[in-house]
């Protein structure tokens, strides 16, 4: 073999080896990442309903937050301020994690008012009310 052809292979060689001797390219290594689901605390089942500036009278929320429509946050009874629930449409699967900022419902048989932006996430605006379940998560701390 000519010298030529000889340098070649090399450098074949050693553009084939070399990936695989190094890391990541930056010289450090990273942990993959993990996603682990809320652990859920206690479960509720009932019905739910949704609520919107106009049918909340206002603005004012009985944590003191303004009503945003559009947020991931519900009324609930007795739940503590700030805890986090994950809310499921039984009539359809769909659903999302909320935070409680607010108090009610205060009609019997139901457990919890989304905001109307939920309710649309959820697929109940038209419908109104729905069966729910209500997965209160525990905070990870």
């Amino acid at each position: 073999m000519t010298r030529n052809l000889k340098s070649v292979a090399l450098a074949i060689a050693g553009v084939l080896l070399l990936p695989s001797c190094a890391a990541n390219g930056n010289g450090t290594t990273t942990a993959p990442v993990v996603r682990t689901e809320p652990t859920v605390k206690s479960v509720q089942t009932g019905k739910a309903s949704w609520y919107s500036i106009r049918t909340n009278h206002g603005t004012k929320t009985a944590s003191g937050q303004r009503l945003d429509e559009q947020a991931a946050t519900a009324a609930h009874k007795t739940l503590p301020m700030g805890t986090k629930v994950r809310v499921t449409n039984m009539s359809n699967g769909k659903s999302e994690i909320v935070t409680i900022n607010d108090r009610g419902p205060f009609v019997q048989g139901r457990v919890i008012d989304v905001t109307v932006g939920v309710a649309g996430r959820l697929g109940f605006v038209k419908k109104g009310v729905v069966p729910v379940k209500v997965e209160v998560l525990k905070t990870v701390q």
